[in-house]
């Protein structure tokens, strides 16, 4: 079986959130899911009939997966048991380190092959922080544990693609984080993947100042002249269709013209851009790991929990771009 035949993996996240029953949402669609969720199967079972999802929970374990097949209306779960019971909306600190590990088992079975991509719903960074773990998000473990120097974050939403140079940091740390052979890895990252993961044969990529008016020549800070512009023309003169650094109240508008993709210098630069054009319906794609992985664009929802109310969209989304990223890889 080749890689396009492979099932995803989709890890549920926090389980006091809105995973679950988004999970739950999408495997009771008309369409068969193709995909085994690593969660607590009796968390899974509870969840659909609190809200009267008509799925069925099957437990499976690793050693079955190259036989698995998809079942309508049959949700298949590796089963990670949580270590205290689970109430809608409470997140307790006691179940992080089930989750982690169920992160790892995911990554760790897509690398030997028995899953296509890795899809993940959200968790709660503060919830696994409590719980004594170093953890800044999905992105640096995911690195972290597939031993992947430089993870680049990409929001997607439609034709709009928004790379980030640094991910979940202090805004107050960001400019001391930017080096110029950072900036270079990361650009090299997303142009290789805009490639090969989306299909773009010459990707054209616009690069944001950091600094208001991208410096305005150094009156407003000096490391768009001194970083990032260095290394755009380096890029540039190598081949790379790559501008800037542009002011970032304008990379997003007619006047940048065409491109593939904006690098963004940090998270709320280029984020909110994206979000307000496509929110519930973009997806977390994380660059530069050995594996694919996709993940929704929004957070764990605790108000909406166990209400019925939370909207599958961004997590369907996660999947089809997954599976798309796999046909093309």
């Amino acid at each position: 079986m080749n890689l396009s035949e492979k099932p995803l993996v989709v890890t549920a996240g926090e389980p006091a959130g809105i995973g679950p029953e988004l999970c739950l949402a999408i495997a009771a669609e008309p369409a068969t899911p193709d995909f085994v969720v690593v969660s607590d199967a009796e968390l899974l079972r509870e969840r659909a009939e609190l809200l009267d999802i008509p799925v069925h929970i099957r437990s499976i374990s690793t050693t079955e997966l190259d036989s698995w097949r998809p079942v309508p209306g049959e949700l298949a779960v590796l089963n990670i048991p949580f270590a205290e019971p689970v109430s809608c909306g409470t997140p307790n600190s006691a179940n992080a380190g089930a989750l982690l590990d169920g992160l790892r088992l995911a990554v760790a079975e897509c690398r030997d092959g028995n899953f296509a991509a890795v899809v993940t719903a959200p968790l709660a960074k503060s919830v696994i922080k409590d719980a004594g773990f170093e953890f800044t998000g999905h992105t640096e473990f995911l690195a972290e544990i597939t031993d992947s120097r430089r993870p680049v974050m990409l929001l997607v939403a439609g034709n709009m693609r928004v790379a980030l140079a640094s991910t979940h940091m202090p805004l107050r740390d960001v400019p001391d984080y930017l080096s110029s052979s950072g900036l270079r890895e990361v650009l090299s990252i997303l142009h290789a993947d805009l490639i090969s993961r989306f299909g773009i044969e010459d990707p054209e990529i616009v690069v944001c100042g950091l600094n208001p008016h991208a410096g305005e020549n150094g009156h407003l800070g000096h490391e768009d002249e001194d970083i990032i512009a260095p290394v755009v023309r380096e890029l540039s003169a190598s081949g790379m269709k790559v501008r800037g650094p542009m002011p970032a109240d304008t990379a997003f508008t007619p006047a940048a013209g065409y491109n593939d993709a904006v690098l963004a210098m940090y998270h709320d630069q280029g984020l909110p851009v994206l979000k307000y054009a496509g929110f519930g319906d973009a997806v977390n794609v994380t660059l530069g790991l050995p594996i694919i992985r996709t993940s929704v664009d929004h957070g764990t929802a605790f108000d909406l929990a166990g209400t019925g109310q939370a909207d599958s969209g961004s997590l369907r989304a996660a999947i089809d771009l997954a599976r798309e990223i796999v046909l093309r890889s």
